[in-house]
């Protein structure tokens, strides 16, 4: 198709995109050259989609000196040319709780379609990400490598540094982030919409993750700015929330550091639309607590231990939930280095997921511990050392359900791995050595099968890393240890026979 000029195409897409119409063209290209100056009025282009009119827009922009260079300032740019498309909050929350009366389902696809159209969810750069599954002992663990969140250039990560704490937002879970136009050291979210609803007659919002994880990635945030805590609260809200919105799970971090999440400061929890190897894993040994015969419980057949709760009676789960957690909470076993505090700094809390099977309500309950040791110093039960060559991080949420996020640096170094597993010049990093002549040992190896062995050892070593954060290990002792627990939170009877799941 021949070129014609990018300013024009780009109005004509939010006209296509939005409620503007074409008698607001004039309104809309002077909005446009406000942000991208008049000399991109010059400027041909033989692109269609809104997204990649947008890109080439902030491209001219920062070639005729109207915008700063840099990411920061091409993120305000580009936000501000997406939130001609998306309507102002009010509205937003109207035509969802409209739509939400007839179809919840619709309510909640449209505005993840609108998330999607703003380029809130920043689909090309996720696009980035490496993906893949890998099939080990605990079923098909997913495996990414994080490349989507763009590298900041060296002088804006300096000038970040001497910049003024602003201080509001206080985090960039608060809701103070919707339209914000973002500054150096804080991103943009001009485009941002968050649905209100109420939690526990609270006011608290749902909205979509920038760079997801999963399919609908979402988050639900309580409109004040207070610390995460794992409670009788939490257990009922994320139950309300899976009966809220539904077809979506519902989860939270732990409320400690090192089993935490990476924002503890907001009170928050993760959902979306995906099916966790966790989720499919399945009960090996039936649990009977006392006095809660409503409830089907289990041990879940896990690398990490999880108490997986189920009943239709939402009350009896928060309660059994929440006295799991109060005796997790208190709880030692030095037999297998278990302890609930030192020196009066608390261990122990839990990662809980809610979702619906049918009619049921489930709860699983992943045990955490945050201890360190002169062997462990970044936590006894947190990826050792052997294994942190490919995962020092956090085991948060998402990686407890089986989905492993891996840090960007890994993308070029295990590019060296795949040559010096070829036999071909490398610059293998010292500290995957160790591991890539292991694999080259034990494997045989050609340039037809090295990405498929490469990608069944990462599975291997998450595996592993699951297998470090688990509090009761699935050894013998490991299983007679959390038997102890259990007995100890109120335990009528036990089956070793699978569930009926």
């Amino acid at each position: 198709m021949a070129e014609s000029n990018l300013v024009e195409k780009f109005i004509t897409q939010v006209i296509a995109n939005s409620d503007y119409e074409d008698l607001d063209r004039i309104y809309l290209r002077n909005r446009v050259l406000a942000l991208v100056g008049d000399s991109a009025r010059a400027v041909t282009t033989s692109s269609q989609k809104l997204l990649d009119l947008q890109v080439e827009l902030v491209n001219a922009t920062q070639d005729n000196g109207s915008c700063q260079q840099g990411s920061a300032a091409r993120d305000r740019v580009a936000t501000q040319l997406m939130e001609l498309i998306v309507p102002r909050p009010s509205k937003v929350n109207r035509d969802f709780w409209q739509t939400y009366q007839e179809s919840p389902e619709r309510a909640i696809a449209d505005f993840y379609q609108l998330s999607i159209r703003s380029d809130y969810i920043k689909t090309q750069a996720i696009a980035k990400n490496i993906y893949f599954t890998a099939t080990t002992k605990y079923g098909d663990l997913e495996i990414t490598i994080n490349l989507s969140k763009p590298e900041k250039d060296p002088k804006e990560i300096a000038a970040a540094r001497d910049a003024k704490q602003a201080g509001y937002p206080l985090c960039q879970l608060c809701m103070e982030n919707e339209g914000y136009l973002g500054r150096l050291n804080y991103p943009a979210r001009r485009n941002h919409r968050i649905i209100r609803f109420r939690l526990n007659d609270q006011v608290w919002g749902f909205q979509y993750s920038p760079y997801a994880y999963f399919n609908e990635h979402c988050i639900f945030l309580s409109a004040k700015h207070e610390k995460m805590h794992i409670g009788r609260r939490t257990f009922s809200s994320l139950l309300d929330i899976i009966a809220q919105f539904p077809g979506y799970f519902a989860g939270s971090n732990a409320d400690l550091p090192i089993v935490g999440g990476s924002i503890l400061a907001h009170e928050h929890y993760q959902g979306g639309r995906h099916q966790f190897a966790m989720e499919q894993a399945p009960v090996t040994t039936k649990l009977h607590f006392a006095g809660f015969d409503q409830v089907q419980a289990g041990i879940v057949d896990w690398p990490l231990a999880v108490i997986r709760l189920r009943a239709r009676d939402q009350a009896q789960l928060v309660n059994l939930a929440t006295k799991i957690t109060t005796v997790w909470r208190e709880y030692d076993d030095e037999r297998v280095a278990v302890r609930a505090t030192t020196n009066g700094v608390q261990h122990h809390t839990v990662t809980p997921i809610a979702r619906r099977r049918g009619h049921d309500f489930e709860l699983d309950l992943v045990l955490r511990d945050n201890q360190t040791s002169p062997a462990y110093p970044d936590g006894i039960f947190h990826p050792h050392p052997d294994v942190q060559h490919i995962k020092k991080e956090n085991i948060g949420l998402i990686e407890v359900m089986g989905l492993a996020i891996l840090p960007p640096r890994l993308k070029p170094e295990l590019e060296e791995v795949k040559k010096f597993l070829l036999d071909e010049p490398n610059q293998v990093a010292p500290m995957h050595l160790p591991w890539a002549q292991q694999i080259r040992a034990r494997q045989r190896i050609n340039a037809d099968n090295v990405d498929q062995i490469l990608r069944a050892e990462l599975g291997q070593i998450f595996a592993r890393v699951l297998e470090d954060a688990g509090v009761f290990k699935r050894t013998q002792a490991g299983q007679t240890a959390f038997m102890r627990f259990v007995q100890k939170v109120g335990l009528a009877e036990q089956s070793a026979s699978p569930s009926d799941d």
